[in-house]
């Protein structure tokens, strides 16, 4: 058992994690700045910006995270959670960058009250995923354990009223958008912020998953 000796027993896992929980928060923040000052233009570049280096800085972690699993003989929780975790968590911030671009190519008009929504609800989902991640280093305490699973519950509950945003949107702008090209740009961009609550939404499923096996 040489080898086992020479590699790390636990690594920083939960660390990591948190590093990561952390860019996917401010990615959401800057997204909201950048549709709260759309109609600015060197503002919406500017947070625009800010939503790419928080994606990236992610990916830096997740990639970190890969390699400290080839490195560590023996992980604090199961590989595999670690692995769909990361990268549930991952597709988080991608989605993020992917709406502040999809904005941008689309050349949509002006933000919505749907839109605007949308986003707040993301941003909701982001920070309680964040504070449920920040718990799993602590689960062998009941309580820790308790809270984690109740923010949890606290996303579905978020990406369920995402969920009702998105029918009143798509109902309000088929019956009122009279212009076919901006419906279809609007009807994209609703469909893939709704997207970013639903894969907090999955991250939840995957840490109550951890939580359960783990405390």
């Amino acid at each position: 058992m040489l080898f086992g000796k020479l590699l790390p027993r636990e690594g920083n896992f939960f660390e990591l994690f948190n590093q990561h929980a952390d860019r996917i928060v401010e990615a959401a923040r800057a997204f909201s700045q950048l549709v709260s000052n759309y109609n600015e233009p060197h503002l919406r570049d500017k947070y625009a910006q800010d939503v790419d280096n928080a994606e990236r800085s992610a990916d830096r972690v997740t990639q970190e995270v890969s390699r400290a699993i080839h490195k560590t003989f023996i992980t604090p929780i199961d590989r595999e959670q670690i692995h769909s975790l990361i990268n549930t968590m991952d597709d988080v911030a991608d989605l993020i960058q992917d709406s502040a671009e999809t904005m941008s190519l689309y050349d949509v008009r002006s933000m919505t009250e749907e839109i605007t929504r949308l986003t707040e609800l993301s941003v909701k989902c982001c920070e309680r995923l964040r504070d449920a991640v920040k718990l799993l280093s602590k689960l062998a305490d009941p309580a820790t354990a308790e809270a984690a699973l109740k923010t949890c519950e606290e996303i579905d509950r978020l990406e369920s009223d995402a969920d009702r945003v998105l029918r009143s949107a798509m109902s309000k702008l088929f019956r009122e958008e009279e212009d076919v090209r901006e419906l279809i740009k609007l009807k994209a961009i609703y469909e893939l912020l709704e997207t970013i609550t639903d894969k907090c939404e999955d991250v939840a499923n995957v840490i109550e998953g951890i939580v359960l096996e783990n405390s």
